[in-house]
Parts: C-alpha cells; structure tokens; sequence
C-alpha cells in the first residue's frame, strides 16, 4: 500500500478523529490491512482563521507548503489535509510538493454535485471559510450555489470553544441551529466543512441531506492508499485531476 501523509494539528482533535475514521473504514484482520500513514501533527501552523479574517498572524501557507514537503521526503506517495478552512492555502501546498494532494473541497463539492445537481449547498463551516471563497470557484464550476452561516459570529464562538473545551451542549445546540437555518434557507444539501465539526456531525438532524467532509476524505484517502484509484498529477500544480480512473493493473 502507498502511505499517506497528513498534514495535521488544525485542530489536533480534527486530526485523531480523521485517523480514527481511517481506522474504523478498513476492516482489517492484521497490523498489515491497515493504511500507512505519515503525520506532522504540527499545532504551530498559524491560525487560518486568524490569517483570513485580517489579524495580522503569520503565515500559514508557507507552514503548510514546508509540512507538505517534510512529508514528501519522509515518503508520502499523496497529501491530505483533514481542515477545510486550510485549503485556501492548498495551491501553495501543491506547488511545493510533487505528488498529488487530495482535496476535500473538491471531494465536497463533487458530492454535492451528485446528490442535487445545480441545488444550493449549505456550507456548515467557520466565517474565514466563507470570508476566503474557498468553496466559491470550485462551486460554481459546477453549477452549485454556496449558501452562508446565517450566524458567523456564533459560529466563530462554538470554534473556539470545541478547540478549548471540546464538544459542549452550547457548542453542539449551536451548531444543529445553523443546520436547520441553512436547510430553512433552501439547502438541498449540507456540507459539514470545518472539522470541528466532525465530532458532532453524525448527530446533527436537517431536513435535507447532511454529509462531512471529513468522511469523503477518509474515503478517498483508504481508496489512494489501497492503489483503487490512479490520480494524474498535474506537472505544474501537482493537483490530482478530478477525473479518476480505476486502476486496471
């Protein structure tokens, strides 16, 4: 199997649920069944939201593009990234490396896609997602419309509080509200794009379809790992084309 490597500690729960999940998706009879991965759980990466949102931190994408290639050079054969937010530094990523990173933006979006061609999608992710765009080309390539957190400020606050805390009854109660304000607001589907919010998302009830990000990313992730899929690597960018094809050797 070709090891993954993880560009982690955003936040550093995010990241053990997402190895968890990869854990729990293969169904392993030895040490040997399960997928090899390589993890920089560096939690000095410099807030993203922070970056975004204007308060004058430092760097993150030239954090993230100098985890990408310690990866690289311990032996990672692809890259993922179990925080949305992050991706707006993905290009960065890319160009520093030269094996393909998986997005789970496009994995996302994809989804979407297949479950309500040219629906709205509700993003259920933090303000910086939205205030970066990071959905927005890649939607609207597909004919998806984006729709908002109808609370950002809340939003923020049950962020903060999941990182500090963890998961609390407030943070949990707040984030469901936003669930039905976006299905309220004619989501044919919600996306859960923050990874905090991975630890609440199977619980949450809308009356539309409700799937994580963090899901399709595990799932892409066992599929790479196992040599079920072949991603061609764009020389400049090194993107893996949305366009996979099935192994056939």
């Amino acid at each position: 199997m070709k090891p993954v490597g993880v560009l982690g500690g955003m936040g550093p729960a995010a990241t053990i649920l997402f190895m968890e999940r990869v854990l729990g998706a293969v169904d392993a009879q030895d040490d040997a069944d399960h997928i090899p991965r390589l993890v920089d759980q560096n939690t000095q990466v410099p807030s993203r939201i922070e970056a975004i949102l204007g308060s004058g931190v430092g760097d993150p994408g030239r954090a993230l593009a100098e985890m990408g290639q310690r990866l690289e050079r311990a032996g990672a054969a692809a890259l993922v990234m179990p925080c949305n937010t992050a991706h707006h530094y993905a290009a960065q990523v890319r160009e520093a490396v030269s094996i393909p990173f998986l997005s789970m933006v496009d994995l996302a979006l994809d989804h979407a896609a297949r479950l309500a061609p040219g629906g709205a999608l509700g993003l259920l992710g933090s303000p910086a997602l939205a205030r970066a765009g990071v959905f927005n080309a890649p939607a609207a390539a597909r004919g998806l419309a984006l729709l908002e957190l109808r609370d950002p400020a809340a939003t923020l606050e049950s962020i903060k509080t999941i990182k500090s805390r963890g998961v609390t009854p407030e943070a949990r109660a707040q984030i469901g509200r936003e669930a039905q304000a976006l299905a309220q607001a004619g989501a044919r589907s919600i996306c859960v794009s923050c990874s905090e919010f991975s630890l609440v998302a199977r619980d949450l009830r809308a009356p539309v379809p409700v799937f994580d990000a963090l899901d399709l990313l595990v799932d892409a992730t066992v599929r790479f790992a196992r040599g079920e899929e072949r991603l061609s690597v764009n020389a400049a960018s090194a993107a893996p084309n949305l366009d996979r094809e099935k192994e056939t050797t």
